[in-house]
């Protein structure tokens, strides 16, 4: 079940707001219970199995938060921190890379082992994380353990953010799951959340998506011209795609008392790539920066230290991506430009260039992290360049530009933080009664695109 699909908007969605408010029981104890119930149905929804290993972990989880917390000895703490990490993790190793090293090792044998595959739980890296979250803030003695396992069941499963992000650590949310506030001002905050990440996802991304898909799949040498295009549509797409969701996901978290933390800050805006990982997929950077990268010392290390740190912490970035070697040469990429970044310091030379130079890295990134194998990702690069390209512009560059031009225009505008500043601009001229009204508009349009639509994948499930 995806928040942009009919089964959600029609049904799931405002039966479980009737329900969660019903004036005769409001209660703590049972909203929480009832989100509980609703979210393990949401995913059950789609993974009818798995989620069995969902509530496996949470309840292994639950048992060794609490004895982190109740050992005072540091070795034993230590101890029980490593059964939990080495359990999560190990679930996550199996079910989202042991068939893919399996399959290699039979290339490496000669042997013919793609029959070996293992089904992907929908969201297993995301809960997993939150899981771990879970741990080392107990460890840490940054939140205490959870002694009701229904409210840590609740935290790792509650719908909105169960399957895409953002991750969001327990000790940001560890006092809203007893004692948050629901009120009819942060309901409407949520509900036009909501709405704008819907028509994000299905108003500009979908749409933007065919372009893409149609360029990386056409399989045949592509013009200089196409192949920018397609490289470009899709920044655009995984941006919509991505932020759309979290947007849909922080909004629906409001509107049941939750204020989760920010995921996007408009990245495409940023004048360096250090920046942009600081606006892009925030929850996840940040998860790495303070359970990874702090703890192996940071940059407070010798030189060859830091740079192994900050190696480590993009390769897992890449792999936690997904098994394929397509997505650890992302990570890496990104190591090494972060490491050039960080001597060279380009700002200083680039001056009002940093902006384009930011944006090249990016969309070279995007190439790498779409293409189906290295091959395929250098062939593309390299088209984007002129080696083994039919042409710099053809046929086929110019119907897509011509037919996709408005859609294109529309995601590089509203990819600047241009409604903030609207916002802004006009806060004292009745703002907000102009976004309640364009609000309604874009989901009642958004409404009409998902009836008639089949097409809506969601980029980070996969993840």
């Amino acid at each position: 079940m995806v928040f942009s699909s009919t089964i959600f908007l029609f049904l799931f969605l405002p039966l479980t707001v009737i329900i969660y408010y019903n004036p005769f029981i409001q209660g703590r104890r049972f909203r929480n219970i009832f989100l509980l119930l609703a979210s393990i149905f949401f995913y059950a929804w789609g993974e009818p199995f798995f989620v069995l290993l969902m509530l496996v972990e949470i309840c292994v989880g639950w048992f060794i938060g609490i004895k982190i917390e109740n050992s005072f000895e540091a070795a034993s703490r230590k101890k029980y921190l490593t059964y939990g990490v080495v359990f999560h993790v190990g679930l996550l190793f199996i079910f989202k890379y042991l068939g893919f090293i399996v399959r290699e090792a039979g290339i490496f044998l000669y042997q013919d082992l793609s029959w070996f595959q293992i089904p992907l739980p929908i969201g297993i890296s995301f809960f997993t994380f939150q899981l771990l979250s879970y741990l080392f803030d107990v460890y840490y003695r940054k939140s205490h353990a959870q002694r009701n396992v229904l409210n840590l069941g609740l935290y790792i499963s509650f719908f909105p953010q169960l399957i895409a992000g953002p991750i969001v650590r327990y000790d940001v949310i560890e006092n809203q799951i007893q004692h948050r506030k629901e009120h009819l001002y942060g309901f409407s905050e949520g509900m036009i959340r909501f709405i704008y990440g819907l028509a994000k996802k299905v108003l500009i991304a979908n749409y933007i998506a065919q372009i893409a898909d149609n360029i990386f799949d056409a399989g045949v040498p592509l013009s200089v011209g196409t192949a920018w295009l397609g490289a470009i549509a899709y920044t655009l797409q995984i941006y919509f795609d991505f932020s759309g969701y979290s947007d849909m996901a922080i909004g629906l978290g409001r509107m049941f008392g939750f204020c989760f933390p920010e995921n996007f800050n408009y990245p495409y805006i940023s004048n360096s790539v250090t920046e942009f990982w600081r606006r892009w997929h925030m929850s996840l950077s940040s998860w790495f920066r303070d359970y990874v990268y702090i703890p192996l010392g940071g940059n407070r290390v010798p030189v060859r230290r830091w740079v192994f740190n900050l190696f480590v912490v993009w390769a897992l970035t890449g792999l936690w991506h997904g098994a394929n070697w397509t997505f650890l040469c992302w990570g890496l990429y990104y190591f090494i430009i972060l490491l050039l970044e960080k001597k060279l310091n380009p700002q200083n030379f680039l001056g009002e260039f940093s902006h384009v130079y930011t944006l090249f890295i990016v969309v070279i990134g995007w190439v790498i992290f779409r293409s189906d194998s290295i091959a395929d990702g250098i062939s593309f690069v390299g088209m984007m360049f002129g080696f083994g390209c039919n042409s710099i512009i053809d046929d086929v560059f110019l119907e897509m530009v011509y037919a996709g031009r408005s859609i294109l225009l529309l995601g590089v505008l509203l990819s600047m933080p241009v409604f903030p500043w609207l916002g802004k601009r006009f806060e004292s001229r009745g703002w907000s009664v102009f976004e309640s009204l364009f609000a309604l508009g874009l989901f009642l349009l958004s409404l009409l695109i998902v009836v008639s639509s089949s097409y809506n994948p969601f980029i980070y499930f996969n993840f």
